[in-house]
C-alpha cells in the first residue's frame, strides 16, 4: 500500500486495562467491578489537545459520565472528572495545568480540584463546542483562555483567572464574571488548528464565501491574519466544525452527501484549501485544491465507472506534510505534491487496480497535525507515512512515465533512511536507464535527489533550487482530468509577520513580483566554462587569480566529498587532475553561491557556502554511486582499467550507462567526478570497433584524457590493429600533447612523427645563409641532390644551441633517422 499506518493510540488497548483501577480510586466509581463491561460500549475519544494528550469519556457501571486523559508522553491514564448523572458529551477540553475542564453538557466549566465547583457558561439548547488555548510558551500567570463555539454562528473567548488555595487547591477567582472577547460571528464553517492555535472560518459576504483566519499568540493577543474569497458552493452543508472535538452522534449517513472542506498548512509556508462539492454522481467525482501559497486552484475529476452506491463515506483529505492525500474508499488514492504542484506528473494517482481499496479504515477519518489520523469509530489514532517498499515496488513495475516520475519524488520526499532509498533507486536506474520516454531518468534523479539532500537543512531554498528537470508536461494521466485556474492572492491583514506567516508571505511575494522564477540554472556556468576551455585551446590566458579561485572552489568540493565518503569505493575517481571538470565544478560553486547569497537575506554566508558544497558534492557522489552500483551488479573485474583484454558484456553495460550519464550531465551542465572521462575512454577502447571509437571521439562523446592516452600507449602491444588505433589517437591529439605521447610509444611510426615535428620546428625560423658544403658530415652519401641540400641545412641548424633547446636529451631524435625519414617522405611525395 502507498500509505503505511502505525497505531499511535488505541482507546481500547491503551485505556480499558486501566479503568478498573481508576474506578476503585474514585468515590463516585464505587469500585472497579463491572466497569469494563459498561465502558466497552461507550468508550470513545472526545478531543486531542495541542500537547498530544487525549481526552476520552465513558459510562461507568452506575451510568455516570466519566472523563479521563491519556498522556502520550508518559503513556499513563488519569481520571479527570465524573458527572454523577447520565449525559452525552460531544465536546471537551482541559487546560494545560489540568485544573479546569470545559465540557458540552449545558456547556460547563468545571474546577477539577476541588470537584464541587461547576460554572455554567451557557445554558442553551443549541450545540456548543469548547476549546482551551495552549500558548506556545507556558505562562507563569494563572490565566486560562477558553474558546466557546456556538452553532448560532459566533466564537467567544473567555478569560479565566485561577488562584491556588490550601496547597494544591486551584479555584476560579472571577467565577461570577468571566470577561469575554467576540472572536468571530456570522460564519457557516470553522476549523481549529490545535498545533498552531489558529481558527479558520468562512463568512458569506454578498453570497460569496470568504475565508478568514484568526491567530492566537502566546501573549494572549490575537489577530485576523488574512481574508480570501473562495469560489465554492457550500449549499447543503448547513453548519460544520472541523477539529473542535469529535461528535459521535452526528448522522454518519449524511457525510457523503455534504460538501467536504478542510485546510492544511505546513512549516514551509504552504496553505491549501481542499474542497469536494456535494456528491451526486457515481460516474465521476470532482475535488479541488486551492494552493493559496502558489496562487492557483487545481480541480480534478476522477472517473468512477459506476461505483458502489452503498458507500456512505465521501472523499477524505489527509495532511501528510509535503503531500496531501485525497482518498475515496475502494477507488483511488491521490497523493498531491503541495510543495511543487505545477505539474500533475509530480503527484501520484493510484486507482483501485493498484490495491488502493483497503489502504485506510472504512470509517470516518479526521486528519490531525503531524500526519496523524483519527479513526472516529474505533478510537484509534494512526501515524501515516508513505510506504517506501510499495513505492519502490511501483517504480519497478509501473508502466506509465507519470507514475514512475511521481513515485520517484514520493520516495525521495518521504524521509526514512536516505541511504536505503538511494541504493534502491540506483539499482532501479541501472536496470531501467532507457525505460522512460517522457523524461531523462538520470537527470531527474540527479536534480531531485540533490534538492532533497539540502532541503531539510534550509527550506528557504524551495524557490531557489530546481526540483525537477521537467519543465512542462502535456501527457494525460489515465482516469483523471485536471483544470488549473489562477487565483487572487490572500490579502494579509498583519504586516509584522513571523514564523509560518513570514514564510507564507514570502511565498506570496514571490508569486507577485518574481518573473521569471528564481530557480538556479546553469546557463551562466555553461557560457563561462566554454569560454575558459576555448581560451585554453587557443593559448589565451585569463587572470591567474581568477582561474586559481575557481580551481580552489573545486578543491573544496572534492575535499568535502572525501570527508563525507565513509565507505571505500571500487572505482578510483577523484584521483586525477581533469582540469576541465575542475573548472566546471569551481564555476558552479561560484555561481550557485552568488545566486543564493543574492536571494537568501539574513542567512549566514558560511552556512550558505557549506550548503553549496554539500549540494554539488551530492551531485558528484550520485554519479559515482551510480557507477559503483552498476559495477557491483555486473561483477566487473578490477583489470578493466587495463587495456590488454577484450571487453565483456558487463563492460558494455557500464559503458552504455556512462554514456547516458555523460549525456545527462552535458544537458544539465553539471560536473563529472575527475577520472570519469578516463574510465569512459578505457571502456570505449574495450567495447567499440575502431570506426565507432573514432566516431565517438570526433563527436566529443569520448575525451582523450592524458591518463587514458598514456595507459593506451603503454598497455597495448604493437599488433597491426593496435598500431592503427594508436596512430588514429595520436593524430587527434593537440600538437603539444601529441609530442609528449609519441615519446611513450616505442615504435618507428612514433619516431617518424617525432622526427617530422622536429624538422618542422627546425625549419620554422629558417633563414637562408651562404651555402657551405657539409655533405661529408652525413652518415652516408645520397645521390639525390635536393635531399643532400636538405640534410646539409638540417645539420647546420642542429649545430646551433637554439634549435636544440626544445629537444635536448631525447635520444630517439638523431640526424641519421631524420635523413631516412626525410628521404622516405620525399619519395612518397614524388610518387617514386
Amino acid at each position: 500500500m502507498a500509505l503505511r499506518l502505525v497505531v499511535h493510540f488505541d482507546v481500547r488497548a491503551d485505556v480499558l486495562p486501566s479503568l478498573p483501577a481508576q474506578a476503585a480510586a474514585t468515590a463516585a466509581g464505587g469500585g472497579g467491578a463491572g466497569v469494563l463491561e459498561t465502558a466497552q460500549e461507550s468508550l470513545h475519544v472526545l478531543n486531542i489537545e495541542r500537547n498530544g494528550n487525549i481526552i476520552y469519556t465513558y459510562k461507568d457501571n452506575k451510568g455516570n459520565a466519566v472523563f479521563g486523559l491519556y498522556d502520550c508522553q508518559s503513556r499513563q491514564n488519569e481520571h479527570l472528572y465524573t458527572f454523577e448523572k447520565d449525559m452525552q458529551a460531544v465536546s471537551c477540553s482541559v487546560n494545560s495545568e489540568r485544573t479546569l475542564l470545559g465540557s458540552k453538557c449545558l456547556t460547563l466549566l468545571v474546577e477539577i480540584h476541588p470537584v464541587n465547583n461547576v460554572k455554567v457558561l451557557k445554558a442553551v439548547d443549541s450545540c456548543i463546542w469548547v476549546q482551551f488555548l495552549y500558548p506556545h510558551v507556558e505562562s507563569h500567570l494563572l490565566q486560562n483562555h477558553l474558546l466557546l463555539i456556538s452553532e448560532e454562528k459566533y466564537i467567544d473567548r473567555f478569560h479565566i483567572q485561577v488562584t491556588r488555595e490550601d496547597g494544591n487547591r486551584v479555584v476560579i477567582r472571577n467565577a461570577n464574571h468571566l470577561p469575554r472577547d467576540r472572536i468571530a460571528e456570522d460564519f457557516i464553517w470553522a476549523q481549529w488548528d490545535m498545533s498552531e492555535q489558529r481558527v479558520y472560518y468562512i463568512e458569506l459576504e454578498k453570497s460569496k464565501s470568504v475565508l478568514k483566519c484568526i491567530q492566537f499568540w502566546a501573549d494572549e493577543s490575537f489577530n485576523l491574519m488574512f481574508e480570501m474569497p473562495l469560489d465554492i458552493s457550500l449549499s447543503g452543508l448547513g453548519f460544520k466544525f472541523v477539529n473542535f472535538g469529535y461528535d459521535y452522534y452526528q448522522d454518519q449517513e449524511k457525510l457523503c452527501s455534504q460538501p467536504s472542506l478542510c485546510i492544511f498548512t505546513n512549516h514551509t509556508g504552504s496553505l491549501c484549501v481542499c474542497y469536494s462539492p456535494k456528491f451526486d454522481s457515481w460516474e465521476e467525482i470532482t475535488y479541488s485544491v486551492f494552493y493559496l501559497h502558489k496562487g492557483h486552484r487545481k480541480t480534478f475529476t476522477a472517473a468512477l465507472g459506476g461505483a458502489n452506491p452503498h458507500v456512505t463515506r465521501g472523499i477524505t483529505f489527509l495532511n501528510l506534510g509535503y503531500l496531501v492525500a485525497v482518498y475515496f474508499p475502494g477507488h483511488f488514492l491521490h497523493l498531491l505534491n503541495i510543495q511543487h504542484p505545477d505539474l500533475i506528473c509530480h503527484s501520484l494517482f493510484l486507482t483501485g487496480n493498484n490495491k488502493m481499496a483497503a489502504v485506510l479504515p472504512p470509517s470516518p477519518l479526521q486528519s490531525l497535525p503531524g500526519s496523524l489520523i483519527l479513526d472516529c469509530s474505533s478510537g484509534k489514532v494512526y501515524r501515516a507515512t508513505l510506504d517506501q517498499s510499495y513505492l519502490m515496488w511501483l517504480l519497478w513495475n509501473a508502466h506509465l512515465d507519470c507514475e514512475k516520475m511521481a513515485a520517484l519524488h514520493c520516495v525521495l520526499s518521504c524521509g526514512g533512511d536516505p541511504g536505503f532509498q538511494e541504493d534502491q533507486i540506483l539499482q532501479w536506474i541501472c536496470e531501467h536507464v532507457s525505460a522512460c520516454h517522457s523524461f531523462d531518468l538520470i537527470q531527474e534523479f540527479l536534480i531531485a535527489s540533490s534538492y532533497w539532500s539540502v532541503y531539510p537543512e534550509m527550506s528557504d531554498v524551495d524557490m531557489l533550487l530546481p526540483y525537477s528537470s521537467v519543465l512542462t508536461w502535456n501527457a494525460e494521466i489515465p482516469g483523471i482530468t485536471l483544470v488549473t485556474e489562477e487565483l487572487p492572492l490572500p490579502l494579509m491583514k498583519v504586516y509584522s509577520l513571523k514564523g509560518y506567516w513570514a514564510k507564507l508571505n514570502s511565498n506570496l511575494e514571490y508569486i507577485k513580483y518574481t518573473k521569471p522564477n528564481l530557480h538556479y540554472h546553469n546557463s551562466v556556468v555553461r557560457r563561462e566554462w566554454h569560454n575558459l576551455v576555448s581560451e585554453e585551446k587557443t593559448g589565451k590566458r585569463r587572470s591567474t587569480t581568477y582561474v586559481k579561485n575557481i580551481l580552489d572552489n573545486a578543491i573544496k568540493v572534492i575535499s568535502n566529498m572525501e570527508t563525507r565518503t565513509l565507505e571505500p569505493k571500487l572505482i578510483p575517481l577523484l584521483q586525477e587532475e581533469d582540469k576541465h571538470q575542475r573548472l566546471l565544478m569551481g564555476l558552479m560553486v561560484s555561481e550557485l553561491r552568488d545566486h543564493l547569497l543574492r536571494h537568501l537575506q539574513g542567512i549566514e554566508k558560511k552556512k550558505i557556502e557549506q550548503m553549496v558544497l554539500n549540494y554539488i558534492s551530492k551531485l558528484l557522489n550520485l554519479i559515482w554511486c551510480m557507477l559503483e552500483t552498476s559495477w557491483r551488479k555486473h561483477s566487473v573485474h578490477p583489470w578493466v582499467f587495463h587495456l590488454n583484454h577484450h571487453g565483456s558484456a558487463a563492460d558494455f553495460e557500464i559503458f552504455h550507462l556512462m554514456t547516458r550519464i555523460l549525456d545527462a550531465a552535458n544537458s544539465l551542465c553539471c560536473p563529472l567526478p575527475p577520472g570519469f572521462h578516463s574510465l569512459h575512454m578505457i571502456l570505449g577502447v574495450h567495447c567499440l570497433p575502431l570506426y565507432n571509437l573514432l566516431h565517438y571521439i570526433d563527436n566529443g562523446v569520448l575525451l582523450l584524457t592524458d591518463t587514458a592516452v598514456r595507459r593506451l600507449m603503454k598497455d597495448l602491444d604493437n599488433s597491426e590493429k593496435n598500431e592503427k588505433l594508436k596512430f588514429s589517437i595520436i593524430v587527434r591529439l593537440p600538437p603539444l600533447i601529441g609530442q609528449k605521447v609519441c615519446r611513450l610509444w616505442d615504435h618507428p611510426m612514433s619516431s617518424n612523427i617525432i622526427s617530422r615535428k622536429h624538422v618542422a620546428q627546425l625549419l620554422k625560423n629558417y633563414q637562408k645563409e651562404p651555402r657551405h658544403s657539409m655533405i661529408g658530415k652525413s652518415s652516408f652519401p645520397v645521390e639525390f641532390l635536393p635531399l643532400n641540400y636538405f640534410i646539409e641545412t638540417l645539420a647546420s641548424l642542429e649545430s646551433s644551441h637554439q634549435a636544440l633547446c626544445d629537444f635536448e636529451g631525447h635520444d630517439n631524435v638523431d640526424a641519421e633517422f631524420i635523413e631516412e625519414a626525410a628521404l622516405k617522405h620525399t619519395t612518397v611525395l614524388l610518387g617514386l
